[in-house]
């Protein structure tokens, strides 16, 4: 391997039932894992990621901290398989929205309880910042940024809205007031974009809305212990390199209110030599995306036990 490697951490919207099944029955660290996270929040979250219901898993309270949970159970079966440390793996971590809590894990940031816990907090914030039905998400598809941000402009005049995501080229997502976003999808129409679609969300996550919130993680967070990372994290609201415990608590709190940059966290890793894109979890939402991204990338996922054979292949 000439390249770098970039381990990257699943959100929201991977989750499924089932998840994290096949790793804790193939192996004993990752079932620790789910043991650790079940009792950090005090409730067999792992049973509900087995067996559902999956509109109960889908909730925000719930999917956050599954979906880190399983993460950070192929953390744990990669470390188990190679002896080795993340550090000595990867040479960058990062997550999309929660999944940044992920990589903070993997990079040794913050512990696997205390992560939880946090995600347990940010999943209920977020959820509570914004009566039902008043916020929306959309995603629209097949447009570029500058396109996206004369529909916001335009848009605003009904109520706060934002650029949420921006996850790939021509992958963006807007999230505001449940009329600008209605009216950004039509603004989208009316300019010939091939798809707006509202999105299945519960809440107007990384715009101005989910203020309570980011103010609620602020405080949480200053009481949290935090390290230096590991492993450098391309972190969601810069798409820049960081390394140090307080700017990285700062961004985990503007994350909630800010854009997600996953397309230039893609290109910053690229340009930083990044061949190797190991996604560990859930799904394999970000190897797509960075297959609309970048060229002549390397992409593995570890979902399931027959997976670790070509991750360490790659590594």
């Amino acid at each position: 391997m000439t390249g770098k490697v970039l381990f990257q951490f699943p959100g929201q919207g991977s989750q499924a039932v089932g998840m994290g099944g096949a790793l804790a029955d193939a192996f004993p660290v990752a079932r620790a894992v789910f043991d650790e996270v079940n009792d950090a929040l005090g409730e067999d979250l792992f049973a509900l990621m087995q067996t559902g219901p999956e509109e109960d898993l889908r909730l925000t309270r719930n999917a956050q901290p599954a979906l880190f949970a399983a993460s950070m159970a192929a953390v744990a079966v990669l470390k188990d398989a190679t002896g080795k440390p993340v550090h000595e793996m990867a040479q960058f971590v990062a997550g999309h929205s929660l999944g940044e809590y992920s990589a903070l894990a993997a990079a040794g940031t913050l512990a696997i309880g205390d992560a939880a816990r946090l995600l347990r907090l940010r999943g209920d914030s977020m959820q509570g910042a914004v009566p039902p039905g008043d916020g929306a998400m959309a995603a629209i598809l097949g447009a570029d940024e500058a396109i996206i941000d004369e529909i916001v402009v335009e848009s605003a005049t009904e109520g706060v809205i934002q650029l949420a995501n921006d996850n790939a080229p021509g992958q963006i997502v807007v999230s505001g007031a449940a009329t600008a976003v209605d009216h950004a999808i039509e603004a989208a129409k009316a300019r010939g974009i091939r798809r707006a679609i509202k999105l299945p969300v519960s809440a107007p996550f990384h715009c101005s809305m989910m203020q309570p919130a980011a103010d609620a993680m602020a405080s949480a967070l200053e009481d949290a212990a935090m390290n230096d990372s590991a492993v450098p994290v391309i972190c969601n609201v810069t798409a820049a390199v960081e390394s140090n415990a307080s700017q990285l608590r700062a961004n985990l709190v503007h994350q909630v209110t800010g854009r997600v940059r996953w397309r230039e966290t893609l290109l910053a890793a690229s340009e930083a030599g990044v061949t190797t894109f190991v996604e560990l979890g859930t799904g394999k939402v970000l190897s797509g995306l960075v297959k609309r991204t970048l060229e002549d990338m390397a992409m593995v996922n570890l979902d399931g036990a027959d997976d670790l054979d070509s991750v360490l292949a790659q590594l």
